[in-house]
């Protein structure tokens, strides 16, 4: 038990967004390992009808739940790294690994009701506009990465889901404790389509983001596979590009389908997957449900 005092339940201490960029790496890293990650409030809704209803709970039904949202499957996995012991040979990789290595009980235990990024971002729907675009990116792109995985027969496709759902996670956490930073990197992209993402993110925040994700991985001991697969300069690895291709594919048809880089994204997932372009768009699309 701490000896510190904690303020009381019925006055919670406001949250202070940052609004200025940290000076590197090792300062963001630090400041992010030490937030309390939000969730999305659909999310915590589930977790409490089940709470009330824990014996009819299991990790495959909880795992349903959890999988559909990015931020609460890292806060899982990272907790799940936490409490690995020494004696156990494999990681947990997935959310329902996870929920099976903690058992459901202890599950509930550690995660109490759980802040909401709906209450977070309540009064920036601009912020909570951002947000909801990279995690309707997200599940998009979890799910072309399933889909690829799957047609290689990959017997890592649960890993490679899980890593396409959390690749821009430090994107998520950045638009809710930094949004006034976040909303910046996004207008100036906006404002000019031929800047490359990662020369925005250093100038305005002082890191890339794909750098700031992997120490973060790393700092929780999240499972080597999934750090890996997350990776996109390990891109020559047959699983990385399985992340790669389907977040790249995600982030270009985000709008529309007719982005002038989708083509030479589907020239690469056919070479991946061994499928001639008009397969391959034909699955693609049967993966995105476009008739």
């Amino acid at each position: 038990m701490s000896d510190q005092p904690t303020a009381p339940a019925s006055v919670p201490r406001p949250h202070q967004a940052l609004t200025r960029p940290l000076p590197d790496l090792a300062a963001w890293t630090s400041h992010l390992r030490g937030m309390e990650i939000p969730v999305l409030a659909s999310t915590a809704e589930q977790l409490e009808i089940w709470r009330a209803n824990e014996d009819a709970a299991d990790a495959h039904l909880l795992g349903e739940i959890l999988n559909k949202d990015p931020l609460m499957t890292l806060k899982l996995l990272a907790h799940a790294a936490s409490q690995r012991s020494s004696r156990l040979l494999t990681d947990a990789e997935t959310v329902t690994a996870a929920l099976v290595l903690l058992g459901i009980t202890p599950f509930f235990k550690a995660f109490g009701p759980q802040p909401t990024v709906e209450d977070r971002l309540a009064d920036r729907p601009d912020a909570m506009a951002g947000l909801q675009r990279v995690l309707h990116r997200a599940e998009r792109a979890a799910r072309f990465a399933l889909g690829f995985a799957a047609h290689r027969a990959d017997p890592d496709a649960e890993v490679i889901h899980s890593a396409a759902l959390l690749h821009d996670f430090s994107e998520m956490l950045m638009w809710c404790e930094a949004p006034d930073l976040a909303l910046e990197v996004l207008h100036r992209q906006q404002a000019d389509s031929t800047l490359r993402s990662v020369a925005v993110q250093r100038e305005v925040l002082h890191v890339e983001l794909g750098d700031l994700e992997q120490t973060l991985m790393k700092a929780w001991r999240l499972p080597e596979l999934l750090t890996h697969i997350t990776d996109d300069k390990k891109g020559n690895d047959p699983q990385v590009r399985c992340v790669t291709l389907a977040v790249r594919l995600a982030r270009h048809t985000s709008e529309r389908w007719e982005n002038p880089a989708v083509p030479d994204d589907l020239v690469e997932i056919g070479s991946l997957l061994n499928l001639s372009p008009a397969h391959t768009l034909k699955l693609v699309h049967e993966l995105d449900g476009v008739i």
